[in-house]
């Protein structure tokens, strides 16, 4: 069994609202899991190899909880275009190309240099149609040490000539792809239906079984935008919400996860909480395609499951440092919105919905809680000008506003240094 102390400042948020900040601290791992936290290292642990991060911040890592791996290459196109005019002017064309295995491959490599370079060490994230290609992201996910869900994407209807599957193909191909996600260790499979108007019923009704059948989580998008909304109800006028277009599919359960959430209702809002469902909050990308501004306050006080996502591409922002800023930046939007009647994410806030909300999604227990495998970055914000002392709280908030990755000092992915 292996020991390692990590020492330095921790900084972790155990609730939501409530920051927890250890100063000159250390942090005792065996084999990659926490053991403890101490403020004063006890003797008998003197002698144990250490990493030494005095006088910088270490933070729990970040999960990124909604964005398109395919996407990746066309980041920062389109912002001036609608949701689905977007969709069909960029993002099915670029999802197409990732039938050639060797661009998948090249592509891929980056994102998952990239998300841990960024201190991201668990995703849930859709691919594309292609299987072999959602294999190969898997692949370099797991060896940059970036863990999490990934998702092969099932689309029979109303994705174009180059971008689209029959019923029969989709499920086969998924049921190819899911029996080869065995040679993962950390990136497991989701069921991933792009959304209602990509997925005829017949297909819709098969992927909840083999959901049901194998165990899987589910995720897909929800109420992103009104057009979009508008066309749910003329596709599927048996459903008087469009929740509902998954929940008769068997869909609609504690784990799966529902990307925007932007329009709901106070009944799909309702359906929502009593199912158990996460919704991943996308701020950026809910502003640059111009569908509106979520409400998180009203989810979060209904007991709703927030998590956050950087949506790329609609979103143009992969760290989540910018996410988790973006987040409170909207929520100042809607309390203006609201004529100052609700209140907008603190800091603390959104860092608890950046980190511990999704961590708890994978089974962790709070912050640094004893028993999790470590996921942590380490930054060093030693280069960042300053007016004067700050205090850690000062610096941390700081750090999520004007950081950069090459701020970014180590990353600790599923307790093994990776960065």
């Amino acid at each position: 069994m292996k020991s390692l102390l990590i020492k330095g400042n921790f900084i972790s948020a155990p609730a939501l609202g409530k920051l927890e900040i250890l100063e000159n601290g250390y942090l005792l791992t065996e084999d990659g899991v926490i053991k403890a936290l101490f403020d004063k290292l006890p003797e008998q642990y003197s002698n144990i190899e250490t990493d030494d991060y005095s006088g910088m911040l270490i933070m729990q890592s970040f999960c990124d909880m909604h964005l398109h791996a395919p996407q990746y290459p066309m980041l920062g196109m389109g912002m001036d275009l609608p949701l689905l005019e977007w969709l069909n002017t960029y993002t099915f064309k670029t999802e197409a190309r990732f039938s050639d295995e060797r661009y998948a491959r090249e592509v891929y490599h980056a994102l998952a240099q990239d998300l841990i370079s960024r201190g991201t060490t668990r995703v849930v994230m859709f691919s594309s149609i292609h299987p072999k290609a959602t294999l190969i992201l898997m692949e370099e996910l797991e060896n940059a040490g970036v863990t999490g869900f990934v998702g092969k994407v099932n689309m029979d209807r109303n994705g174009g000539a180059d971008l689209q599957e029959t019923a029969v193909s989709s499920i086969r191909d998924t049921i190819y792809w899911l029996d080869e996600c065995s040679r993962f260790k950390n990136v497991k499979p989701i069921i991933t239906p792009r959304f209602t108007p990509s997925c005829s019923d017949g297909l819709m009704e098969e992927l909840g079984k083999i959901a049901s059948a194998r165990g899987l989580n589910i995720q897909s998008h929800l109420s992103e935008n009104l057009s979009e909304m508008e066309w749910v109800k003329s596709l599927r006028p048996d459903c008087s919400g469009y929740w509902q277009s998954y929940a008769k599919h068997g869909m609609w359960k504690d784990g799966t996860i529902m990307a925007h959430c932007v329009h709901c209702d106070d009944k799909e809002l309702a359906a929502i909480k009593d199912a158990g469902v996460t919704v991943a909050h996308c701020a950026d990308s809910n502003i640059d395609l111009c569908s509106g501004v979520a409400p998180v306050r009203k989810m979060l006080d209904m007991g709703i499951k927030v998590v956050l996502g950087s949506d790329i591409a609609g979103g143009a922002e992969l760290s989540m440092t910018d996410v988790i800023t973006k987040t409170i930046r909207a929520s100042k939007i809607k309390r203006i919105e609201s004529g100052w009647q609700t209140d907008f994410l603190s800091v603390a806030e959104a860092y608890y919905l950046g980190t511990t909300a999704a961590h708890l999604y994978f089974g962790d227990k709070p912050g640094f809680a004893p028993g999790n495998k470590l996921h942590a970055v380490v930054i060093d914000d030693s280069s960042l000008c300053t007016p004067r002392k700050l205090s850690l709280r000062e610096r941390f908030e700081r750090c999520l506003y004007i950081s950069e990755k090459e701020n970014i000092a180590a990353v600790y992915s599923n307790g093994v240094k990776c960065r």
